[in-house]
């Protein structure tokens, strides 16, 4: 098989892998180094089927010794399998970057042999771009759940993000999917992850020159819409992966149906990509709007509104909390208003301190007053002539493609000519009888 043949396979079998953000870690090149690591704005690009990839996304081996159902690489699927030794993956990562095709690498695997054996491999590959190479872009790769924690621990000191993917909400799910997971296997690598980068920040502050572990921390991955978990029980598990694992990041996958089994959803299911966008929508609620995920979904409304975003849900459920007012409220009340977001909100805070606020400064200040009215004050005012129903206040809330999918479609007879001039036609028709021109 030549290389084209492996990369097509690999690449492929990578692509249900999301990882769409950006590197987070700094690092500048040095003399007989290639490459730089920004903390921001490494380019991300899209696959045909709408996901967003980033970097040289692929897999060492497609290959796997489990048997996870939801998996495209499991076991027992007959599909195509392909294999890159270290020395081909480093290769082919230094000739796509000399190409100005990436800017880094997304490792991922399958697992050969043992989780042992797969990491070792891994690591054999990421020594020889940082080490023979001086490769010193940004590298993202995945620790394989059960390795040991010293290979864990050199794969740390080569990468600059380590993910561990948690796979499944729930651990019934995990046991039923994927027999060859548990809990305790997935979890295990990520406290060590944590530990060591807080034993790292430690070194450096001994040590200018301390290697850096993962300076650009770990994040998870959570596969949405395979199990019959709810988005509270989802939402729940985030905001506990945020604070005891202090991930970065936890990205959420909706479920493409790519194999056939009685346990999942049918293979002519549509991803609920809806969902996968709510999800995201309130993970962003939890990280800098202060919300916390019992505020927004309960056990007895578990799953988000499809109509309504989580923040603008969430208001209209808490009308008792509302009108706030713009001039006195404080930070955290105002980022709680639909249509004002941190900047704006940040904004708001500073700019009052010159004078006080109308609607018209709000406008200017980046608020979305369709949104932010119906909950607002000004001096004491509401906007003027505001009406404010159960059906306006919703139908404001809605964004265009949610308010498209409810109003049935407008039907128009075709014509040639439009309503102006057909309107003047009488008169014409009056005037040139009195001309005489018509018989």
């Amino acid at each position: 098989m030549d290389m084209m043949e492996k990369l097509e396979i690999l690449t492929a079998s990578a692509k249900y892998d999301v990882a769409c953000t950006s590197s987070g870690s700094d690092r500048k090149n040095q003399a007989g180094g290639l490459g730089n690591a920004v903390s921001m704005g490494i380019c991300h690009s899209f696959a045909a089927d709408g996901r967003c990839i980033s970097l040289l996304k692929v897999l060492m081996t497609n290959g796997c010794i489990y048997d996870c159902a939801y998996c495209v690489n499991r076991k027992s699927n007959q599909t195509r399998r392909a294999a890159l030794s270290p020395e081909e993956l480093a290769d082919l990562t230094m000739q796509f970057y000399r190409r100005n095709y990436i800017e880094g690498l997304f490792l991922s695997s399958g697992i050969m042999r043992s989780p042992d054996y797969t990491t070792e491999q891994m690591i054999a590959a990421l020594e020889r771009l940082r080490n023979t190479y001086h490769f010193r872009g940004y590298i993202h790769v995945k620790a394989i759940p059960g390795a040991d924690d010293v290979l864990l621990s050199r794969l740390g000191l080569l990468a600059d993000r380590m993910s561990v993917n948690i796979e499944l909400p729930s651990r019934e799910s995990l046991g039923r999917l994927a027999p060859d997971k548990s809990k305790n296997s997935i979890l295990k690598p990520m406290s060590l992850i944590k530990e060591k980068i807080n034993e790292n920040r430690s070194d450096l502050v001994k040590y200018n020159h301390a290697p850096r572990f993962a300076p650009a921390g770990q994040s998870t991955q959570m596969i949405i819409g395979a199990t019959p978990d709810t988005d509270y029980r989802i939402l729940t598990l985030t905001e506990g992966l945020y604070r005891k694992y202090g991930l970065k990041r936890v990205f959420f996958s909706a479920y493409t149906p790519v194999v056939e089994h009685s346990l999942l959803p049918a293979l002519d299911t549509k991803p609920p990509l809806l969902r996968e966008h709510r999800l995201y929508q309130a993970d962003w609620l939890l990280r800098f709007y202060g919300f916390q995920a019992g505020e927004l979904l309960d056990e007895a409304a578990p799953n988000f509104n499809p109509l309504l975003d989580p923040k603008c849900s969430w208001a209209v459920n808490h009308r008792e909390q509302f009108p706030v007012e713009i001039n006195r409220a404080a930070y955290e009340q105002l980022l709680r208003v639909p249509g004002i977001g941190v900047r704006s909100a940040q904004r708001i805070v500073k700019a009052r301190r010159a004078g006080a606020l109308d609607f018209a400064a709000l406008k200017k200040l980046g608020v979305v007053l369709k949104r932010a009215q119906f909950f607002i004050t000004c001096k004491g005012k509401m906007l003027e002539g505001l009406k404010v129903s159960e059906h306006t206040l919703l139908r404001s809330l809605m964004s265009g493609q949610e308010l498209a999918a409810l109003e049935p479609p407008q039907y128009e007879q075709l014509t040639l000519f439009n309503d102006s001039d057909l309107a003047a036609l009488p008169a014409a028709g009056i005037a040139a009888h009195k001309r005489g021109d018509w018989p």
